[in-house]
């Protein structure tokens, strides 16, 4: 009888395992995933203006793979699977053969890490329509303005942000007085037009404003030809400087005719994401990026880990994977994403940028974040950085 019992206890036994097995099967195949793609390009290394600063050519990849890493240990008790796929195309290839054939109709989301021109031109394909593109490497205004997409979101501030930031701080300083030096590319006169705009909006007076025109290494000829560059009639209190490449900028700090400090591209920067950050739980995510890439992480690396982690914040709140659904979570009043940063981040529903505070820090110090203390917005005061609202050249359908 006693063997009896034993044995139907065995079978018993056995068949709750089963079920149980079989429940965690189900269960596991019932997860949803959200597919997310990360599109880039390779890069031809620009010549070697430092030692100091090795070129990184892989920018962004290991910071959309963290994200990855955080979305899925929420999505472990959300019932929810992110799985991040990368294409790289190689330098001569064709960046929009690849979307067309390798991301249309697969991956509702895409962490977009290309130039500007590409970014659009991606976005109008036909393809791309019904698709959630994330900019992780633009700065360009016009792209939040005249030129804007309703399915691509911006992550990285722009240079708007960037210059009302600088200009916020000065203010604070009561260094109204401005010299503004702007290099000879595009890129340089982009960020100089962003600085007037600044200048004009905070009150500041840009005393003089120069070309940089020399065309020998800046290395050999700053200790003579600064100072005489930066002879000025009038006196100023900061020497501005527009060289998004790093060409001359760093040979004017202590070498301009009267001791001034040098803010902009070079000397104090506004940025997204700096290594001296260490406030607001920044030196975790510092140090797992460190274990993780081996290196301090870059603004490309942590858009992207915005990006992806914005898109899991969204899909876990709405329970859903679809683009339109997410976008509309992204867009809404209920997002908040953290960003280690100290205010929660969210997006403006008019341009679809990352509203956000903007790092200044000096090489080996963060001297302040904006927006600075004193400066009000009837909504958030993460808006008195870029455009406005009322200020948006941005017409899109959301």
């Amino acid at each position: 009888m006693r063997l009896i019992n034993l044995s139907v206890r065995i079978i018993v036994s056995g068949l709750f395992i089963i079920l149980l097995l079989g429940a965690g099967s189900v269960y596991a195949k019932a997860k949803q995933v959200i597919n997310i793609a990360y599109l880039t390009q390779e890069q031809k290394a620009p010549p070697p203006l430092s030692n100091l600063d090795p070129f990184i050519k892989n920018k962004g990849v290991s910071g959309a793979e963290l994200g990855i890493d955080d979305d899925n240990t929420t999505g472990e008790f959300t019932g929810q699977q992110f799985k991040l796929k990368k294409f790289i195309v190689l330098l001569d290839g064709n960046v929009a053969d690849t979307f067309n054939n390798e991301l249309a109709k697969k991956f509702p989301f895409v962490v977009v890490n290309l130039p500007a021109d590409q970014v659009n031109r991606l976005a109008d394909l036909p393809t791309a329509k019904q698709m959630l593109l994330f900019d992780v490497a633009t700065v360009d205004d016009a792209l939040r303005n005249e030129q804007c997409r309703s399915n691509v979101l911006h992550i990285l501030p722009s240079r708007a942000m960037r210059a009302d930031a600088l200009a916020q701080y000065m203010m604070k300083k009561r260094w109204t007085k401005w010299f503004m030096v702007t290099g000879a590319t595009q890129e340089d006169r982009l960020f100089a037009d962003a600085i007037r705009r600044a200048a004009k909006r905070f009150g500041m007076e840009i005393v003089a404003d120069k070309t940089w025109e020399h065309t020998y290494d800046a290395r050999r000829t700053a200790q003579s030809d600064v100072a005489v560059f930066t002879q000025v009639d009038d006196d100023y209190d900061v020497l501005v400087v527009a060289d998004e490449q790093g060409l001359f900028g760093e040979y004017l700090d202590y070498r301009t005719w009267i001791p001034r400090p040098v803010i902009g591209t070079q000397g104090l920067i506004a940025a997204a994401w700096h290594r001296t950050h260490e406030q607001w739980g920044a030196v975790q995510i510092q140090n797992r990026f460190k274990e993780k890439a081996g290196r301090w992480m870059e603004e490309q690396d942590y858009a992207a880990y915005l990006a992806v982690r914005a898109i899991g914040e969204a899909a876990t709140r709405t329970k859903s994977g679809d683009a339109q659904r997410v976008k509309d979570y992204l867009l809404s009043d209920d997002f908040a994403l953290q960003g280690y940063k100290g205010n929660p981040l969210s997006f403006r529903s008019w341009d679809g940028q990352m509203r956000q505070p903007v790092l200044l820090a000096a090489p080996r110090s963060l001297v302040a974040v904006a927006p600075v203390e004193g400066f009000l917005h009837p909504k958030t005061e993460l808006d008195t950085l870029g455009y406005d609202q009322p200020e948006t050249q941005c017409k899109w359908d959301k």
